[in-house]
């Protein structure tokens, strides 16, 4: 598959930035640790289902230390609806503790330190550098594992590759929302099974739309 132009590619992100100057997460969060936590609890999982079930569990449980009182049996009350919710429980109180233990409670701004954390892989790491701390990194998920190519922006077949191949190649003026407009594209337009190709706004430039 042919790649994009660079000026290709700062065509594309200059009408995603016209069409949604300013993307959000769907994930909802009320501060670094629970982003944190939601991100965990995303894996495997729609953001609608963890918002359902993280909504009333940040009410009363939106730091280590209040997750920590609330305990691993209480958690997964609240969020068994979700899926692997007894792993991602374990994980959930164990990075609190952590978090407790070697950083003061407070989520660390390095991807080293918040890979040493029990569920945070590297995907969730780059989410939570990309929407906390700013920093132009490329959480690579499975929208972005299948779309990014096709459309010619990337070159790769693993999340490594991909994401490496999106931070050589996007603009850095565009990367602290360019993961929110490839997820929602892939999500909503640039869909897998029946993608709506005549509503989209860079189908002139999508190399798949020219193969």
């Amino acid at each position: 598959m042919e790649l994009l132009s660079q000026a290709e590619i700062r065509k594309v992100f200059e009408r995603f930035k016209k069409a949604n100057p300013n993307p959000q997460s769907e994930l909802k969060w009320k501060n670094a640790y629970t982003l944190l936590v939601s991100v965990v609890l995303s894996a495997q999982a729609t953001d609608k289902s963890v918002n359902k079930a993280t909504e009333p569990l940040y009410k009363i449980a939106d730091t280590p230390k209040k997750m920590l009182a609330l305990g691993q049996e209480k958690l997964m009350d609240y969020i068994k609806s979700i899926g692997l919710y007894r792993t991602k429980a374990a994980h959930v109180i164990a990075l609190s503790q952590k978090l407790l233990d070697d950083f003061g409670g407070q989520v660390p701004d390095t991807r080293e330190e918040l890979e040493s954390l029990p569920g945070v892989g590297r995907k969730t790491a780059n989410v939570v550098l990309n929407v906390i701390f700013k920093k132009p990194t490329m959480p690579v998920d499975t929208h972005l594992l299948r779309i990014c190519p096709k459309i010619g922006l990337a070159e790769g077949t693993t999340p490594l590759e991909v994401e490496k191949s999106l931070v050589e190649r996007i603009p850095k003026k565009y990367m602290e929302h360019a993961h929110h407009w490839l997820i929602l594209h892939g999500r909503y337009v640039c869909t897998a099974r029946s993608p709506k190709c005549g509503e989209c706004i860079i189908k002139d430039l999508c190399k798949k739309n020219q193969a």
